[in-house]
Protein backbone atom coordinates (compact mmCIF):
# COMPACT_ATOMS: atom_id res chain seq x y z
CA UNK A 1 0.00 0.00 0.00
CA UNK A 2 1.36 3.49 -0.91
CA UNK A 3 0.05 6.39 1.44
CA UNK A 4 0.43 10.15 -0.13
CA UNK A 5 0.37 12.57 3.12
CA UNK A 6 -0.23 15.81 1.85
CA UNK A 7 1.32 17.34 5.56
CA UNK A 8 3.81 16.87 7.79
CA UNK A 9 1.26 16.22 10.47
CA UNK A 10 -0.58 13.88 8.85
CA UNK A 11 2.96 11.77 8.01
CA UNK A 12 3.36 11.90 11.79
CA UNK A 13 -0.04 10.98 12.47
CA UNK A 14 0.34 7.73 9.93
CA UNK A 15 3.62 6.67 11.51
CA UNK A 16 2.09 7.22 15.15
CA UNK A 17 -0.25 4.93 14.43
CA UNK A 18 1.48 2.14 12.34
CA UNK A 19 4.12 2.02 15.58
CA UNK A 20 1.47 1.73 18.09
CA UNK A 21 0.03 -1.03 16.05
CA UNK A 22 3.22 -2.60 15.34
CA UNK A 23 1.94 -2.56 11.67
CA UNK A 24 3.98 -2.15 8.77
CA UNK A 25 3.66 1.40 6.97
CA UNK A 26 4.21 0.23 3.52
CA UNK A 27 5.33 2.86 0.69
CA UNK A 28 5.39 6.10 1.39
CA UNK A 29 5.41 8.59 -1.36
CA UNK A 30 6.39 11.89 -0.51
CA UNK A 31 5.49 13.79 -4.05
CA UNK A 32 4.11 16.54 -1.87
CA UNK A 33 7.45 17.48 -0.39
CA UNK A 34 8.66 18.57 -3.52
CA UNK A 35 10.60 22.00 -2.89
CA UNK A 36 13.63 24.02 -2.58
CA UNK A 37 12.85 25.73 0.85
CA UNK A 38 16.47 27.65 0.69
CA UNK A 39 18.95 28.31 -1.83
CA UNK A 40 21.98 30.38 -1.16
CA UNK A 41 24.42 30.82 -4.15
CA UNK A 42 27.21 32.85 -2.71
CA UNK A 43 27.58 30.10 0.41
CA UNK A 44 26.88 27.32 -2.79
CA UNK A 45 24.44 25.33 -0.37
CA UNK A 46 21.13 24.55 -0.25
CA UNK A 47 18.27 23.13 1.59
CA UNK A 48 15.47 20.87 -0.13
CA UNK A 49 12.55 18.94 0.73
CA UNK A 50 13.09 15.15 -0.13
CA UNK A 51 10.53 14.62 -2.38
CA UNK A 52 11.83 16.93 -5.18
CA UNK A 53 13.26 15.08 -8.26
CA UNK A 54 17.49 15.79 -8.89
CA UNK A 55 16.29 17.04 -12.05
CA UNK A 56 14.13 19.42 -11.28
CA UNK A 57 16.94 20.67 -8.06
CA UNK A 58 19.76 20.56 -10.61
CA UNK A 59 18.00 23.16 -12.93
CA UNK A 60 16.77 25.09 -10.72
CA UNK A 61 20.84 25.28 -9.25
CA UNK A 62 21.98 25.74 -12.74
CA UNK A 63 20.05 28.84 -12.81
CA UNK A 64 23.16 30.33 -10.75
CA UNK A 65 25.49 27.82 -12.66
CA UNK A 66 25.83 25.63 -9.54
CA UNK A 67 24.73 21.33 -9.32
CA UNK A 68 24.60 19.26 -6.82
CA UNK A 69 27.26 16.86 -7.94
CA UNK A 70 25.65 13.26 -8.04
CA UNK A 71 24.19 11.55 -11.64
CA UNK A 72 22.68 8.56 -11.00
CA UNK A 73 20.33 6.74 -13.34
CA UNK A 74 16.90 8.25 -13.55
CA UNK A 75 16.97 11.34 -12.56
CA UNK A 76 13.92 12.91 -13.96
CA UNK A 77 12.25 10.24 -11.66
CA UNK A 78 14.42 9.60 -8.76
CA UNK A 79 14.26 11.96 -5.90
CA UNK A 80 16.49 13.46 -3.60
CA UNK A 81 14.81 10.69 -0.45
CA UNK A 82 15.18 8.31 -2.65
CA UNK A 83 19.14 8.58 -3.21
CA UNK A 84 20.35 9.20 0.20
CA UNK A 85 18.44 6.28 0.88
CA UNK A 86 19.70 3.99 -1.65
CA UNK A 87 23.20 6.01 -1.63
CA UNK A 88 22.84 6.30 -5.50
CA UNK A 89 25.68 7.28 -7.94
CA UNK A 90 26.45 7.76 -11.50
CA UNK A 91 29.50 7.58 -14.05
CA UNK A 92 31.11 10.70 -12.28
CA UNK A 93 31.41 9.03 -8.68
CA UNK A 94 35.28 8.92 -9.60
CA UNK A 95 35.64 12.68 -9.54
CA UNK A 96 33.09 14.30 -7.40
CA UNK A 97 31.96 11.42 -4.79
CA UNK A 98 28.86 10.55 -3.90
CA UNK A 99 25.63 12.02 -1.74
CA UNK A 100 27.47 10.88 1.31
CA UNK A 101 30.40 13.82 0.84
CA UNK A 102 27.55 16.54 0.15
CA UNK A 103 24.93 16.18 2.75
CA UNK A 104 25.59 18.68 5.53
CA UNK A 105 22.53 18.20 7.37
CA UNK A 106 19.61 16.27 7.38
CA UNK A 107 15.78 16.49 8.93
CA UNK A 108 14.38 12.52 9.61
CA UNK A 109 10.60 11.47 10.97
CA UNK A 110 11.11 8.37 12.96
CA UNK A 111 8.54 5.60 13.54
CA UNK A 112 7.18 7.30 16.64
CA UNK A 113 6.59 10.18 14.46
CA UNK A 114 8.83 12.51 16.11
CA UNK A 115 11.28 14.61 13.82
CA UNK A 116 15.02 14.65 14.19
CA UNK A 117 17.53 16.83 12.89
CA UNK A 118 21.35 16.32 12.63
CA UNK A 119 23.99 19.03 11.10
CA UNK A 120 23.06 22.22 10.02
CA UNK A 121 23.01 24.42 7.06
CA UNK A 122 26.38 25.54 6.91
CA UNK A 123 29.38 23.74 5.69
CA UNK A 124 30.86 23.99 8.74
CA UNK A 125 29.41 22.87 11.12
CA UNK A 126 30.21 20.22 13.86
CA UNK A 127 27.61 20.37 16.57
CA UNK A 128 26.17 17.06 18.12
CA UNK A 129 26.74 13.52 16.13
CA UNK A 130 26.42 12.90 12.31
CA UNK A 131 23.41 10.73 12.34
CA UNK A 132 23.07 11.81 8.75
CA UNK A 133 25.98 8.73 7.74
CA UNK A 134 23.25 6.48 9.71
CA UNK A 135 20.23 7.31 7.02
CA UNK A 136 22.36 7.00 3.72
CA UNK A 137 22.38 3.81 2.31
CA UNK A 138 19.44 2.85 4.62
CA UNK A 139 16.66 1.69 2.13
CA UNK A 140 14.20 3.68 4.56
CA UNK A 141 14.39 1.38 7.08
CA UNK A 142 15.23 3.96 9.71
CA UNK A 143 12.85 6.42 9.03
CA UNK A 144 11.85 8.78 6.44
CA UNK A 145 13.87 11.66 5.42
CA UNK A 146 12.09 14.77 4.89
CA UNK A 147 14.87 17.58 4.16
CA UNK A 148 18.49 17.70 3.05
CA UNK A 149 21.00 20.31 3.50
CA UNK A 150 23.49 20.04 0.82
CA UNK A 151 26.85 21.75 0.00
CA UNK A 152 27.21 22.51 -3.72
CA UNK A 153 29.57 23.18 -6.52
CA UNK A 154 30.13 25.32 -9.56
CA UNK A 155 28.99 24.21 -13.03
CA UNK A 156 32.31 22.82 -14.64
CA UNK A 157 32.69 25.41 -18.51
CA UNK A 158 32.58 22.02 -20.52
CA UNK A 159 33.48 18.11 -20.24
CA UNK A 160 34.71 16.11 -22.68
CA UNK A 161 34.59 12.43 -22.83
CA UNK A 162 37.14 9.81 -24.59
CA UNK A 163 37.60 6.12 -24.92
CA UNK A 164 39.52 3.30 -26.25
CA UNK A 165 38.88 -0.25 -27.24
CA UNK A 166 40.35 -3.32 -26.28
CA UNK A 167 40.11 -7.24 -26.97
CA UNK A 168 41.72 -8.19 -23.32
CA UNK A 169 40.41 -7.11 -20.04
CA UNK A 170 44.25 -7.13 -19.11
CA UNK A 171 45.04 -4.58 -21.58
CA UNK A 172 42.52 -2.47 -20.20
CA UNK A 173 43.32 -2.85 -17.00
CA UNK A 174 46.81 -1.63 -17.85
CA UNK A 175 45.25 1.47 -19.30
CA UNK A 176 43.37 2.23 -16.21
CA UNK A 177 46.42 1.87 -13.93
CA UNK A 178 48.10 3.88 -16.51
CA UNK A 179 45.33 6.85 -15.73
CA UNK A 180 45.40 6.55 -12.31
CA UNK A 181 49.57 6.49 -11.76
CA UNK A 182 49.54 10.08 -14.65
CA UNK A 183 48.47 14.00 -13.77
CA UNK A 184 45.30 13.59 -15.06
CA UNK A 185 42.54 13.92 -12.83
CA UNK A 186 39.49 12.83 -14.57
CA UNK A 187 35.94 12.93 -13.30
CA UNK A 188 35.00 9.94 -14.87
CA UNK A 189 36.79 6.05 -15.12
CA UNK A 190 34.72 3.63 -16.44
CA UNK A 191 35.21 0.12 -18.08
CA UNK A 192 32.61 -1.37 -19.96
CA UNK A 193 31.13 -4.26 -22.39
CA UNK A 194 27.76 -4.33 -23.56
CA UNK A 195 27.74 -7.28 -26.05
CA UNK A 196 28.41 -11.21 -25.95
CA UNK A 197 31.23 -11.99 -23.40
CA UNK A 198 33.64 -12.53 -26.73
CA UNK A 199 33.09 -8.68 -27.22
CA UNK A 200 35.64 -5.62 -26.64
CA UNK A 201 36.26 -4.00 -23.45
CA UNK A 202 36.05 0.11 -23.63
CA UNK A 203 37.68 2.27 -21.34
CA UNK A 204 35.95 5.71 -20.74
CA UNK A 205 37.67 9.06 -19.45
CA UNK A 206 35.66 11.99 -18.84
CA UNK A 207 37.56 15.27 -17.77
CA UNK A 208 35.91 18.76 -16.61
CA UNK A 209 37.05 22.29 -16.26
CA UNK A 210 38.01 25.56 -18.09
CA UNK A 211 39.05 25.17 -21.72
CA UNK A 212 42.67 25.66 -20.84
CA UNK A 213 42.70 22.47 -18.45
CA UNK A 214 40.21 20.64 -21.23
CA UNK A 215 43.24 21.33 -23.98
CA UNK A 216 45.99 19.87 -21.88
CA UNK A 217 43.98 16.61 -20.28
CA UNK A 218 42.63 15.45 -23.85
CA UNK A 219 46.50 16.16 -25.27
CA UNK A 220 47.51 14.21 -22.51
CA UNK A 221 45.03 11.40 -22.91
CA UNK A 222 45.35 11.09 -26.61
CA UNK A 223 49.03 10.21 -26.10
CA UNK A 224 47.91 7.30 -23.58
CA UNK A 225 45.61 6.46 -26.42
CA UNK A 226 42.77 7.70 -25.38
CA UNK A 227 41.72 9.79 -28.86
CA UNK A 228 37.99 8.31 -29.96
CA UNK A 229 35.46 11.19 -28.61
CA UNK A 230 32.45 9.80 -26.61
CA UNK A 231 29.41 10.22 -24.48
CA UNK A 232 27.56 8.93 -21.58
CA UNK A 233 25.38 6.77 -23.85
CA UNK A 234 26.54 3.28 -22.81
CA UNK A 235 25.60 3.83 -19.28
CA UNK A 236 21.48 4.38 -20.53
CA UNK A 237 22.10 1.70 -23.54
CA UNK A 238 23.05 -0.40 -20.55
CA UNK A 239 20.37 0.45 -18.34
CA UNK A 240 17.65 0.11 -21.13
CA UNK A 241 18.92 -3.68 -21.56
CA UNK A 242 19.24 -4.60 -17.93
CA UNK A 243 17.04 -1.93 -15.96
CA UNK A 244 17.48 -3.95 -12.50
CA UNK A 245 21.36 -4.85 -12.84
CA UNK A 246 23.20 -7.08 -9.79
CA UNK A 247 26.16 -4.76 -8.04
CA UNK A 248 29.32 -5.81 -6.08
CA UNK A 249 32.59 -4.06 -5.00
CA UNK A 250 36.25 -5.12 -5.48
CA UNK A 251 39.25 -3.25 -4.73
CA UNK A 252 40.19 -1.36 -8.30
CA UNK A 253 43.44 -3.11 -8.01
CA UNK A 254 41.82 -6.67 -8.54
CA UNK A 255 39.58 -4.95 -11.47
CA UNK A 256 40.35 -7.65 -13.57
CA UNK A 257 39.71 -10.68 -11.60
CA UNK A 258 36.37 -9.28 -10.68
CA UNK A 259 35.33 -9.02 -14.51
CA UNK A 260 36.24 -12.76 -14.85
CA UNK A 261 33.77 -13.42 -12.07
CA UNK A 262 31.08 -12.19 -13.57
CA UNK A 263 31.40 -14.91 -16.30
CA UNK A 264 31.02 -12.81 -19.83
CA UNK A 265 28.07 -10.61 -18.52
CA UNK A 266 27.64 -7.66 -20.03
CA UNK A 267 28.80 -5.26 -17.28
CA UNK A 268 29.44 -1.05 -16.90
CA UNK A 269 32.15 -0.71 -13.86
CA UNK A 270 33.48 1.97 -12.20
CA UNK A 271 36.92 1.29 -12.53
CA UNK A 272 38.56 3.85 -10.27
CA UNK A 273 35.62 2.96 -7.66
CA UNK A 274 36.07 -0.72 -7.61
CA UNK A 275 32.05 -1.32 -8.02
CA UNK A 276 30.59 -3.15 -11.09
CA UNK A 277 26.79 -3.43 -12.38
CA UNK A 278 25.98 -6.14 -14.18
CA UNK A 279 24.01 -8.59 -15.82
CA UNK A 280 24.79 -11.99 -14.39
CA UNK A 281 23.72 -13.62 -11.52
CA UNK A 282 23.35 -12.11 -7.97
CA UNK A 283 26.96 -12.94 -6.12
CA UNK A 284 25.63 -10.99 -2.57
CA UNK A 285 27.15 -12.72 0.18
CA UNK A 286 25.80 -12.07 3.69
CA UNK A 287 28.07 -10.41 6.12
CA UNK A 288 27.03 -11.56 9.16
CA UNK A 289 29.00 -8.57 11.40
CA UNK A 290 27.20 -6.47 8.70
CA UNK A 291 23.85 -8.09 9.64
CA UNK A 292 24.22 -7.81 13.18
CA UNK A 293 24.92 -3.97 13.39
CA UNK A 294 21.85 -3.15 10.72
CA UNK A 295 19.83 -5.29 13.41
CA UNK A 296 21.07 -3.06 16.37
CA UNK A 297 20.04 0.06 13.91
CA UNK A 298 17.07 -1.13 13.98
CA UNK A 299 15.99 -1.70 16.98
CA UNK A 300 16.92 1.93 18.28
CA UNK A 301 15.29 3.65 15.46
CA UNK A 302 12.64 1.04 14.60
CA UNK A 303 11.50 -0.93 17.44
CA UNK A 304 8.13 -1.96 15.87
CA UNK A 305 9.42 -2.72 12.71
CA UNK A 306 6.79 -0.27 11.19
CA UNK A 307 9.65 0.05 8.00
CA UNK A 308 10.91 -2.51 5.76
CA UNK A 309 14.03 -4.76 6.69
CA UNK A 310 17.28 -4.21 4.92
CA UNK A 311 17.48 -6.32 1.83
Amino acid sequence: MTHKPSSLAELQQLLSAASSRKEKVGRIDLGAFNGVLAHTPEDMTATVEAGITLAELQKELGKHRQWLPVDPPDPEQLTLGEIIDTHASGPRRFGYGTVRDYLIGITVALADGNVIKSGGKVVKNVAGYDLAKVFIGGQGTLGVVLEANFKLRPLPESENFVQTRFDSIDDAEKLIGAVLDSELTPVILDLYRLGPSNGSFTVVVGFAGTSEEMEWQLARAGEMGLAEASSLDYEDNFRATCPAPRKRSFLPSRLGAAIREIDGAPFVARAGNGIVYHAGADSAVNDPVTAALASRLKDAFDPARIFPDME
